[in-house]
C-alpha cells in the first residue's frame, strides 16, 4: 500500500523561497507547480505563484506547500494541512476517510477530479484542523 500522511505548509506568497531554504538545509528534490503552469494567466492568482510544492529529503521525508488563496488572509491557524496521500489501489480507505471527515466536519473542496489528473478535497474536522486527500490516478495532466 503507498498510503502516506505527510504536513502541507500554506505561505503568503513566499513559498518558493521557503521551499528552496527547506532544500537547501534537508537536501533533496523540489518540484513546483504554479498557477501559471495550470493556465492561470492573473493577476489573481499571480501565474508565478505556487500552486504546490513538494520536496522529498535524500532521508524520505516529505514536505509540500503552496501559495494560499488569493483571496484568503494567511495567519497561524489556517497555513497548514494534514495531507493523505495514495495511489489507485488506496482508493477506497481514502474516499472512507475522505467521507468520515466529511461527516462530521465541513467540506472545503469536494472529493473530485482534478486538472492535475488526481482526485483531490478538503475537509476542516470539527477542531479547525484542515485534511486533505489526494487519490493519484497514475495519469499525466492532459491525459485520457
Amino acid at each position: 500500500m503507498a498510503t502516506h500522511m505527510n504536513t502541507y505548509l500554506v505561505f503568503g506568497g513566499n513559498t518558493r523561497e521557503a521551499m528552496e531554504f527547506y532544500r537547501s538545509v534537508l537536501g533533496g528534490r523540489l518540484d513546483v507547480m504554479t498557477f501559471g503552469d495550470m493556465g492561470e494567466t492573473g493577476p489573481v492568482p499571480p501565474p508565478e505563484g505556487v500552486m504546490h510544492s513538494f520536496l522529498v529529503t535524500d532521508h524520505g521525508f516529505r514536505l509540500m506547500a503552496s501559495d494560499g488563496p488569493p483571496a484568503e488572509e494567511i495567519v497561524h491557524g489556517n497555513d497548514f494541512a494534514v495531507a493523505l496521500n495514495g495511489d489507485a489501489e488506496d482508493e477506497a480507505v481514502l474516499r472512507g476517510w475522505y467521507d468520515a471527515f466529511a461527516a462530521a466536519g465541513t467540506v472545503d473542496v469536494p472529493l473530485e477530479k482534478q486538472v492535475w489528473g488526481d482526485w483531490f478535497g478538503q475537509v476542516t474536522d470539527p477542531f479547525g484542523i484542515a485534511w486533505m486527500f489526494n487519490i493519484a490516478s497514475g495519469e499525466e495532466p492532459g491525459d485520457a
